[in-house]
């Protein structure tokens, strides 16, 4: 089999075998095609695209390309959920605490932040002493004993797909349907659970700018997860605005916090019981409703805050800081911005938000960056709100002057206003089983 023939074809439109599809993917990850090679067959496949069986054949061999998370002495129905990436989106902080305080044991690896986007493992690290870099052994009793436990993803899970996506990255074949959903799912089904329940964004500040494309992803993913003999599923979700009120690190973390204390904002709220009936649903069997009813019971009885509690003390961070989450990180200065008239808020530019909190310090240019956890932009109105003159709209929070004037700026003009009442859009989309 020849790299130049299996390039050919696809570049001719035509579809490769499950054969070709692995000759490539262990070729590339064991050094014996070169980066050239690849990236002209990425550019043939995103030009041409992959039907559902090709995208299915290239997640299981990124899949095979390595280490697969075996979970089987975790008692029970193991499930996790993956979000595509959004600006403010706390949603694990609230929703894996919830679920897992059902009784439903949930095993979930997560990321670092990267460009305007937050990851969970930073927003964790707001809590002192707290670590993912954790043994596998570690993970699985955490889960046994817990319920919950997250780490970061390892090095040795889907090697070929950090190689496929760096290469990906600089040569411009990241926005093809088939390379993402294979991409996203390799990962997921390397970390072994046997539901996975996946919030897809549509929006200005997500990956998939509209309704159309983001149901077009969801439904391969789906495919994959079926194809791959795991129970999946997707709920197309809001993104044209922030998640919540808050972006940043420590400020989204105490908006999870008061969110499990049932006082936090309704759209994180909703989007929590969504993904979490289905993820209890697939877990004990049941409808959805009755699965959003115990659900409701745990926030309401501060069962599933007392669970974040006892996963963050059991993965070394501090316990009281659930509790009193004025002692997470705070930025030492802030500026708002206030209404010029009467108005009301037309729309928020996700991204725009997103890269306000980056200049201030809050996310990373490049994966080596430090982040500042203390700083972020809390929104106090959003879309549809009413604001009279002179009116606080946004705070900006940072500690130094330079990045405070420059996310300020950014800030401000990621806001439109309309002098007429606004209609807001759903916040869930669609469902994908």
């Amino acid at each position: 089999m020849l790299m130049v023939d299996i390039i050919r074809k696809k570049r001719d439109g035509g579809t490769l075998t499950r054969q070709e599809i692995e000759y490539f993917i262990n070729g590339y990850v064991k050094g014996e095609i070169p980066d050239y090679q690849v990236s002209a067959l990425m550019m043939a496949i995103f030009f041409n695209g992959m039907n559902d069986e090709e995208t299915g054949d290239l997640t299981l061999a990124m899949l095979d390309s390595g280490e697969k998370l075996d979970l089987s002495s975790i008692k029970g129905f193991k499930v996790d959920k993956h979000s595509t990436g959004g600006v403010g989106d706390k949603t694990s902080l609230v929703l894996t605490p919830l679920v897992a305080s059902c009784g439903v044991p949930v095993a979930k690896m997560s990321g670092r932040g990267l460009g305007h986007t937050g990851g969970t493992i930073d927003k964790l690290e707001s809590f002192r002493g707290f670590s993912t870099s954790i043994s596998n052994e570690q993970f699985i009793n955490n889960v046994n004993t817990v319920g919950l436990s997250i780490m970061g993803q390892t090095k040795d899970l889907a090697p070929a797909d950090k190689l496929l996506y760096a290469l990906r990255d600089v040569t411009a074949t990241v926005d093809n349907m088939s390379l993402i959903a294979s991409s996203i799912m390799s990962k997921k089904l390397a970390a072994g659970a046997d539901g996975i329940v996946l919030d897809v964004k549509s929006g200005s500040g997500a990956f998939m700018k509209n309704d159309k494309d983001a149901f077009l992803l969801a439904e391969k993913m789906v495919a994959i997860g079926r194809h791959s003999g795991v129970r999946t599923m997707a709920v197309i979700s809001d993104m044209d605005q922030p998640l919540g009120h808050a972006v940043g690190n420590a400020i989204e973390v105490r908006e999870a916090i008061d969110t499990l204390r049932g006082a936090g904002p309704d759209d994180l709220k909703e989007l929590c019981l969504t993904l979490g009936s289905y993820m209890v649903g697939f877990a004990r069997d049941i409808p959805a409703d009755d699965a959003r009813a115990m659900l409701t019971e745990a926030l309401d009885s501060g069962r599933a805050l007392d669970k974040f509690a006892e996963f963050v003390e059991r993965q070394g961070g501090c316990r009281d800081d659930v509790y009193n989450p004025d002692n997470l990180p705070k930025a030492s200065a802030s500026i708002d911005l206030k209404a010029e008239k009467d108005c009301y808020v037309s729309s928020i530019m996700s991204e725009e938000v997103g890269t306000a909190s980056l200049l201030l310090g809050g996310g990373r240019r490049s994966k080596e960056d430090v982040i500042d956890l203390s700083v972020g932009i809390y929104l106090h109105k959003k879309v549809g709100d009413k604001c009279k003159a002179g009116e606080r709209i946004a705070t900006v929070y940072g500690n130094d002057d330079a990045g405070i004037a420059e996310g300020f700026e950014r800030l401000k003009n990621a806001y439109e206003y309309s002098d007429d009442p606004v209609r807001t859009s759903p916040l869930i989309k669609g469902i994908v089983d």
